[in-house]
């Protein structure tokens, strides 16, 4: 007597539970990895932003020094300098250089008036105009 042989097993097209789990394993540190990245630079951003505001606070006190022919007195001051939406601090230190027609201006800038975080610190060479 003949008996019918049974059908060849199909290959169903898929993926199995453990493949699935490893994928979604690859993709979640792959989206972990991207998201720190980019508070990586959203961070470095800002301390730009920071850094380029403070820097023009400097520059206008020594272009004002500059252009406005001062001789200033040595000694130290301190004044709020603030750029756009930040609370710059500006602490400017006048000192005597060997050359008494000359004088030193230093102008550091501060985060804000309660801090010591220094963010830059400027200095230049003033001549006695008069």
């Amino acid at each position: 007597m003949f008996t019918p042989k049974p059908p060849p097993h199909r290959h169903q097209a898929g993926f199995t539970l453990l493949e699935v789990l490893v994928a979604l394993v690859i993709v979640g540190t792959a989206l972990g990895a991207s998201l720190r990245a980019v508070g990586s630079l959203t961070q470095n951003s800002s301390g730009l932003r920071a850094a380029m505001m403070a820097n023009w606070s400097a520059e206008n006190r020594l272009t004002q020094i500059r252009l406005g022919h001062e001789w200033p007195a040595i000694g130290n001051r301190s004044f709020d300098c603030p750029q756009g939406d930040l609370p710059l601090r500006c602490e400017e230190k006048v000192s005597g250089t060997p050359n008494p027609y000359f004088r030193r201006v230093e102008v550091a800038v501060f985060a804000d008036a309660s801090s010591d975080r220094r963010i830059i610190n400027l200095s230049q060479v003033v001549p006695n105009a008069r």
